[in-house]
């Protein structure tokens, strides 16, 4: 398990590095640059101040200059400095990456729990009329635009029932500690982390689903239920538990994806997220920032696919046999 890990881990490394230098060109590739902006800003377009400002910023510089010096810095876990915020890349994502983590986490336990409960149904009522309407739901939520399904949420549970929060991370102003105020934290966080987990419920729902229905024609299956074992019992410990690699696959996948992936939900709901930050980033061509933010979440996705390999060698042992 040890060799294992470490081959993952140098792959790892090596696919990071890649993404990083792909990501600074086609950042670089974008039209115009910090120094423009905030000279369009500043409402001083002249040569002088923009060469000036470039000069400050490291942007004069050859590109392959620019990537290396970036590349040196990201090796000794510097992340550069803000354009626009006046503050180290670094303290500024890990001061975002708790709300993002939290938001992304209660939204994969929402989806992966109900998907997989919903599929594991469905697949034991196959062709009747409850599986038909699991399949319905999940496809409904699937099919409706994250950004409609956002703001419906917002009109019906905060602005017409008065029930949640509509946006932000906690109460503006108040005093909570303690428990009250992860109370309050989790009032906020169940509209923007429920709307993200119903949409992904759906993929998970579908995959469970057809994944047991596969398993539940095989032979081990069949000599299960020759034995008279319950009908619960062989849906648990031998349709379920084989059915769970395709699952285990596409959780892998988008766990790293919600991480870096919930810009339109932080942006509709206020969330003080890193998606939120890469989008304002974007916006003011803050080059360091944005960079940081895809090598922070690049790292996150590679983490959680080193995760999903090691689940593979835990849920199925031929896997572990064969490697």
């Amino acid at each position: 398990m040890i060799r294992f890990i470490a081959v993952r881990l140098l792959k790892a490394v090596m696919i990071l590095i890649c993404i990083t230098i792909l990501n600074f060109f086609l950042i670089h590739m974008a039209p115009g640059d910090p120094a423009m902006v905030m000279a369009g800003e500043a409402g001083d377009s002249d040569q002088l101040f923009l060469d000036q400002l470039r000069e400050r910023f490291g942007l004069n510089q050859p590109l392959y200059m620019q990537l290396f010096i970036y590349l040196s810095s990201v090796i000794h876990l510097d992340l550069g400095f803000s354009y626009r915020q006046g503050l180290p890349v670094l303290q500024l994502i890990l001061d975002r990456l708790p709300a993002t983590l939290l938001l992304s986490f209660t939204a994969f336990v929402i989806s992966l729990g109900l998907g997989i409960l919903g599929g594991s149904v469905a697949s034991a009522r196959q062709g009747r009329w409850s599986d038909s309407l699991i399949s319905f739901v999940a496809l409904i939520f699937y099919a409706t635009p994250l950004f409609w399904l956002a703001l419906m949420a917002v009109l019906l549970f905060s602005v017409q029932l008065n029930w949640l929060p509509g946006f932000g991370y906690s109460t503006v102003g108040s005093d909570f500690t303690g428990l009250a105020y992860a109370t309050d934290v989790l009032k906020h966080l169940i509209l923007p982390a429920g709307t993200l987990g119903l949409f992904f419920m759906a993929v998970y729902a579908r995959m469970t689903r057809a994944s047991m229905l596969e398993v539940n024609q095989m032979d081990f299956v069949k000599t299960a239920k020759a034995k008279g074992l319950r009908p619960g019992q062989i849906q648990r410990r031998h349709i379920l538990r084989n059915a769970m690699l395709p699952v285990v696959t596409l959780a892998g996948l988008q766990a790293g994806q919600l991480v870096g992936g919930g810009v339109l939900i932080e942006t509709v709901f206020a969330w003080p997220g890193i998606g939120r930050l890469m989008f304002d980033a974007l916006t003011q061509r803050d080059y360091n920032l944005l960079l940081g933010v895809f090598v922070v979440s690049a790292a996150i996705v590679l983490f959680f696919n080193l995760i999903t390999d090691i689940l593979y060698r835990l849920v199925d042992p031929r896997i572990r046999v064969a490697s």
